[in-house]
């Protein structure tokens, strides 16, 4: 659930550019003028620690989404339309002015950090286009397939779900193809109604709005709780909607990967760690925070969860019609190696699933 900023409308148009084969026209308004967002100081979401040293400053992130946008150019065709740079160089979330990881837990975070109330508005007054939401749901369903056929192994059985952030809604359609019986809860209205259109249940607001007695098998946030306002009311109101035996299942981009990476910039190995981090949507990181495995498995076992299993992943893949056919090819080439190593190292893995069990 990487989400998007409205861009004006351009394009990808023909010409020169350093080290760049077609200059981006696309543009983030928000960006000319980061101070008209509100932003308050911060301390760790996960255990409250106010220590925590600097990642990435002002100057840093900057050149990382210059590189981010120098790095899709060359991928993207010529007349690639606006809508499509979502979710590669445009997003919801401001870039942020600064990233900090805490001593104590290993949480990635901003500090200085985005009000809660620019997220509901960023969230729930978006409206992609009809088109932008079926490509988004075509091109996510295979990955999805094999989320939903991962859950079913660690989880034992189908059942009941219940997945927050269902946006598209294809996950929806994957636990559907593999006998599951989900529904799925968004605050984008925009996003429900198409997800409605395809035949699904879908619930207007956060998991919290739900009514208290609504119990599921399986609560899933997939790509969503990185992003939200406060992740621990999330997992809180997850672990009321279960049944017991109940499981919590969760994908998020890996804080880990970024704070091994991100030193590696200034290094001779700057165009490995840049592939790594861009291939991945890490580059930039348009996320309110990089949990690792260690501080998100601290987070849900304090709510009376027991983690069963995480796998190291990759991102999903986005390369479509308008990809250039040789960045297709190695979207596909990158991702296969990077995902092999992922599997055998939490601490590069780009991305990684956390599936954990109610207690008692």
């Amino acid at each position: 659930m990487v989400r998007r900023s409205n861009v004006r409308r351009g394009g990808l148009a023909s010409g020169r550019t350093t080290g760049v084969g077609f200059a981006l026209a696309v543009h983030d308004e928000r960006a000319d003028d980061p101070m008209s967002v509100a932003y308050e100081l911060a301390r760790c979401a996960v255990c409250g620690s106010a220590d925590g040293p600097e990642l990435a400053g002002a100057a840093d992130v900057r050149a990382e989404v210059e590189a981010l946008w120098a790095f899709h150019g060359r991928r993207l065709r010529a007349d690639t339309p606006p809508a499509q740079l979502m979710d590669r160089v445009a997003f919801s979330q401001h870039a942020p002015l600064r990233l900090v990881q805490c001593a104590d837990c290993g949480l990635v975070y901003r500090n200085p950090v985005e009000r809660p109330r620019e997220l509901a508005s960023a969230y729930e007054d978006e409206s992609p286009t009809s088109e932008r939401m079926q490509a988004l749901h075509d091109t996510q369903r295979a990955s999805y397939a094999a989320q939903a056929a991962r859950l079913t192994r660690t989880f034992g059985r189908r059942g009941s779900g219940i997945e927050v952030g269902s946006y598209v809604g294809a996950f929806l359609a994957a636990a559907r193809d593999a006998g599951w019986r989900f529904a799925g809860v968004d605050v984008n209205a925009c996003a429900n109604a198409f997800t409605r259109s395809l035949g699904f249940a879908v619930h207007d607001g956060p998991i919290e709005s739900l009514e208290a007695g609504q119990r599921a098998d399986v609560v899933a946030i997939w790509n969503c709780l990185d992003q939200l306002a406060d992740p621990t009311s999330v997992v809180r109101a997850a672990r009321s909607h279960l049944a017991p035996g109940g499981m919590l299942a969760i994908r998020v981009p890996n804080g880990a990967c970024y704070a091994t990476m991100r030193p590696l910039l200034r290094t001779r190995l700057a165009p490995l760690a840049r592939e790594w981090l861009a291939q991945n949507n890490l580059l930039g990181f348009p996320y309110r925070f990089g949990f690792t495995p260690a501080s998100l498995a601290r987070l849900v076992t304090r709510h009376g969860f027991e983690v069963e299993h995480v796998e190291g992943d990759v991102l999903v893949p986005i390369a479509d019609r308008w990809t250039r056919p040789w960045a297709r090819l190695e979207e596909r080439a990158v991702k296969g190696v990077l995902g092999r190593v992922a599997r055998r190292s939490h601490t590069v893995a780009p991305w990684f699933e956390m599936y954990a069990r109610v207690r008692g």
